[in-house]
């Protein structure tokens, strides 16, 4: 038997400006590893080292994203050992790239590994939730979806899971753009209005239709038309410093639509070629150097890559 086991877990760009709550996809370049070990006696969990860009973090695993599902697994599965479990931070909290997500599906993915007989991975799915609740106060899948499988999916339900994997076309990359600034998920979803105005959704919903229309037929322009978010981001950009010049300049070199990653501050394109993607990624990157804040950036495609044991 394995004594310990080490996943990667994926950065995500979650909501994919027109799927609040719904799309996520997950990037290349950026991700935490998450260190799971086999303890003698009694199923139970320890927080273990904590490095990276990890700032403070919970050592009660009730309340660390890598553990919290981890309790209900070990519940659930009563395996004859414990896990003690370290955390090396490669997604900045509150960062938008869904931090607490990685944290979570990584833990789960680790500690899989080590049972007698793992389970697949649709299984962890359930306690991954759990574990990104620690961090959100709500159950949302388009973080922990694209983590754990990988793609571009959309949460069609999280309670039973009907996870849907959408195809893109390989010529899709993501730019996404990390000012240096947090953004504490439980604010920026306190301050959106808990009413939709009707013309606001029926012009949501063709955007979604749009879209995923877009994707799935590799129509290029249908997606350009389709990838704008004109309810969540309209409330969470005053958020970010920068925002509006941002948006304005990736737009006006060439990318197929902008908004924010998941809660912010990040902010994500797409576009379809990369010398668009090193175009946008530039004059995104001075935007925020305007506006006061250092960033850093990545380009990636939509990968397919998921969570997975890497040692």
């Amino acid at each position: 038997m394995k004594k310990s086991a080490t996943a990667f877990a994926p950065a995500t760009v979650a909501n994919v400006a027109v799927g609040f709550d719904i799309l996520g996809h997950a990037i290349e370049g950026a991700g935490d590893e998450v260190t799971v070990t086999r303890l003698p006696g009694k199923a139970r969990v320890v927080v273990g080292e904590v490095t990276g860009i990890a700032g403070t973090l919970p050592t009660d695993p009730r309340r660390n994203t890598a553990t919290a599902g981890l309790l209900a697994f070990i519940k659930d599965h009563k395996p004859d050992f414990g896990f003690e479990v370290s955390i090396r931070k490669g997604i900045a909290m509150g960062s938008g790239m869904g931090g607490s997500a990685a944290s979570a599906v990584g833990g789960l993915v680790a500690a899989n590994a080590l049972l007698h007989s793992p389970l697949p991975k649709e299984a962890l799915f359930h306690y991954a939730l759990i574990g990104e609740k620690a961090a959100s106060a709500s159950i949302h899948g388009d973080n922990v979806a694209p983590c754990l499988f990988g793609g571009l999916c959309l949460i069609r339900s999280v309670d039973p899971p009907d996870l849907v994997a959408i195809p893109v076309s390989p010529k899709i990359l993501c730019v996404l753009v990390h000012p240096h600034l947090e953004i504490n998920t439980r604010r920026a979803r306190a301050i959106l209005k808990p009413d939709v105005k009707l013309a606001s959704h029926v012009r949501q919903s063709s955007n979604l239709a749009g879209f995923l229309t877009g994707c799935i037929g590799r129509d290029i322009e249908l997606i350009r038309r389709s990838l704008e978010d004109v309810v969540i981001e309209p409330q969470r950009k005053k958020l970010i410093p920068g925002f509006e010049q941002a948006k304005r300049l990736a737009l006006k070199n060439g990318a197929l639509g902008f908004s924010i990653s998941g809660s912010g501050p990040s902010v994500f394109a797409w576009v379809d070629s990369p010398l668009i993607a090193r175009r946008v990624r530039d004059e995104v990157l001075r935007a925020f150097k305007r506006a006061g804040l250092g960033a850093e950036a990545w380009i990636s495609p939509i990968t397919l890559n998921g969570a997975r044991v890497i040692a």
